[in-house]
Formats: C-alpha cells, sequence, structure tokens
C-alpha cells in the first residue's frame, strides 16, 4: 500500500532477547544486515502483518514471543533517486511502525529457510544500539528514532514489568 506521498506502508520487527539484544538479519546472498521487515497488504493492520512477517522471515510464531511495544509514530526513509523505478508511479520509499518483541526462548532456533521467499540466510544477536550504525545510510534516522522510542519499552521489558502493546 502506497500513501498519496509515495510511502509504502511496512511494519519493522526488533526481537529481543532476555539480554537485551536484537536480532539482526543478513539480506540472502547480500553483505546487507537488518531487521526483518515488509509491507502492508491492502486492508492489512499492523499487527496482523507483524505475525505473517514474523513467520515468513524467521519462521517464530505469535505464542513464542510477546508484543512489548509498537511505535506511535510511522519512520520514513526515502530511497535513493538512482534507486527510484521510473515505471513505480510516485513511490518515494518507505513508512514504519516498529514492533518491539521479547522472545520466550533464547535457545529458539529462527527458521529463515522456512518461506518459499527467503529474506535471511545467517543472523546475529548484537546489542541494542548497534544496527543503527550498521543499517543501510537511508534507513539509519528512521532506525534511530525508533530504536529511540523503544527503548523504555525495552528497559520495562527487562526489568520484568513488560506491559503488552
Amino acid at each position: 500500500m502506497i500513501d498519496q506521498n509515495g510511502y509504502r506502508a511496512c511494519v519493522c520487527i526488533v526481537i529481543a532477547n532476555s539480554q537485551g539484544q536484537v536480532f539482526w538479519g543478513k539480506r540472502i546472498q547480500q553483505d546487507a544486515w537488518q531487521f526483518p521487515q515488509g509491507g502492508l497488504e491492502p486492508g492489512e493492520s499492523v499487527e496482523r502483518a507483524l505475525y505473517r512477517e514474523l513467520s515468513e522471515e524467521t519462521g517464530l510464531t505469535a505464542d513464542q514471543v510477546t508484543c512489548v511495544a509498537i511505535t506511535k509514530q510511522w519512520y520514513r526513509y526515502q530511497l535513493p533517486k538512482h534507486m527510484l523505478r521510473h515505471n513505480q508511479s510516485g513511490f518515494v520509499g518507505q513508512k514504519q511502525k516498529y514492533c518491539l518483541l521479547k522472545l520466550h526462548d533464547d535457545d529458539h532456533a529462527f527458521v529463515l529457510d522456512g518461506h518459499r521467499q527467503p529474506e535471511f540466510d545467517d543472523w546475529a544477536w548484537v546489542s541494542y544500539w548497534y544496527p543503527i550504525g550498521q543499517v543501510w545510510l537511508p534507513k539509519r534516522d528512521a532506525y534511530r528514532g525508533a530504536l529511540k522510542e523503544l527503548a523504555p519499552a525495552l528497559k520495562r521489558c527487562m526489568t520484568g514489568a513488560e506491559k503488552r502493546a
């Protein structure tokens, strides 16, 4: 779904373990790392897209995680001009709601190839703030803003004072 300003609506999923580290996925056959993410389908809510993308990209199901928080605002990033397709009228980038999930079992084995079009071929647990300096440059401000907004929820989650979003 592309809005009137040319942004495709997406969810971006931040999965935290019991140590406060986050899942960091390597895009298949690329040297690019990011959080799991995906577009909302027509009529799909953010929460439905969250669990669909979670399953498709990591093999996790809703009963294996707790949704701790979802960003209040949409975070946007624009594609560089050289990446814009001339046949996609008005598309300029993505707007994302970031969803913080707490994984129930740190030893869970992620299934990266369970979907017909896998997104990732490797993953790692990284410190919470690490992705900001490592993600593709056009996404950095969005990651920074979203992680800053979600940080208090992660802190509550790690101290046992979690609250379902």
